[in-house]
């Protein structure tokens, strides 16, 4: 028995009940594992939902990482990469993913369910952000730069979401929101379009 098994388990009785396990114990039967054994590897049926989520990203960045090309990308290809592989990494759950589509009307909950995906996301993501600087893809602003990681937390959230909602073929309609939500981004934060809209934003606040 190790977390994978138990995550699949976990989504098969999604798929097949609707809805999650009422408790460990039912879950367990369907292992047919004690809870100890269970507990061995998680403390709660919601942790297994976190890791789920933190399975997938993880996944996702083990496999680029060991993919020689990958590693001489910008730090804007790095990402288009990223969230490609991501996407086509959450197709093979799909499933799953969407039973849980409801949970993100309501913020709280969702939020909860991807805290640990969210805190892999931002290491990630500060990683690209120091080798943008280096590259001069990125602009280095003060009291801005900070706020670049959640920024580009809030993109995830809309390439997933965008995802979840996509009817096309072969989601190639998720594929070009990457690409222009990505391409923007990096625009933003590399040229001079965010200087300038800071300094308008400035100017009008002065003159009030």
């Amino acid at each position: 028995m190790d977390k994978q098994l138990i995550r699949n388990a976990y989504k098969i009785y999604w798929l097949e009940n609707g809805k999650a396990p009422v408790s460990v114990y039912s879950l367990c039967k369907q292992l047919d594992i004690s809870e100890s054994a269970f507990y061995e590897h998680y403390a709660s049926l919601e942790a297994i939902e976190k890791d789920i989520w933190l399975a997938v990203f993880e996944d996702t960045l083990t496999q680029l990482r060991d993919d020689e090309t990958y590693q001489q990308y910008s730090a804007q290809e790095k990402l288009l990469a990223f969230y490609f592989l991501w996407v086509q990494k959450l197709k093979d759950d799909r499933s799953y993913f969407l039973q849980q589509k409801e949970q993100f009307r309501l913020p709280d909950l969702y939020r909860n369910k991807l805290e640990t995906f969210k805190r892999a996301f931002y290491a990630y993501v500060r990683e690209l952000i120091r080798e943008g600087y280096t590259s001069n893809e990125i602009k280095e602003r003060k009291y801005i730069s900070d706020q670049y990681v959640h920024g580009f937390w809030v993109q995830a959230l809309f390439v997933l979401k965008y995802w979840l909602n996509d009817t096309s073929a072969n989601f190639e309609m998720t594929d070009a929101a990457i690409e222009k939500a990505v391409n923007l981004s990096f625009q933003l934060i590399k040229s001079n379009t965010l200087d300038s809209l800071l300094d308008f934003g400035k100017f009008i606040f002065t003159r009030k």
